[in-house]
């Protein structure tokens, strides 16, 4: 990146977590924390269902692991009544080491992205522009 296209936007994200065999979550945010040039934090509730525009009007982009989506359905479903109700661009990475991605998640998506680091940034800072 260059020096005059510095991004210093921190970008507040939901990435899914739960029940995850294969710790995905971990692997996940460990590419996120590779790029020290990119900046952001997370926002996490206890019950996503409930949480209110307060909540996620600060939310830049929610973060579906779609490897973990069979265990944690409920879940998934609050984010994407969440994304769709207060406009929030979803960004789903595919199951770690597999192209197919759960249909209900890749047709609510922005962008469908894998488990490449700069391919996770471009997609983060790119899915407002796909709403």
């Amino acid at each position: 990146m260059f020096e005059d296209e510095k991004d210093d936007k921190i970008y507040n994200l939901i990435i899914t977590n739960g029940i995850d065999k294969n710790r995905e979550y971990a692997q996940f945010t460990e590419k996120l924390y590779s790029k020290v040039d990119f900046l952001w934090k997370e926002s996490m509730s206890g019950d996503y269902s409930r949480a209110g525009e307060d909540f996620y009007k600060k939310v830049d982009g929610i973060i579906l692991l779609s490897g973990l989506y069979n265990d944690n359905k409920e879940l998934f479903e609050s984010l994407l009544d969440a994304s769709e109700k207060y406009d929030i661009p979803l960004i789903l990475v595919r199951p770690y080491g597999v192209e197919e991605v759960p249909e209900i998640l890749e047709e609510k998506a922005a962008t469908i992205v894998g488990w490449n680091a700069n391919c996770i940034i471009d997609s983060i800072k790119n899915a407002h522009e796909t709403m």
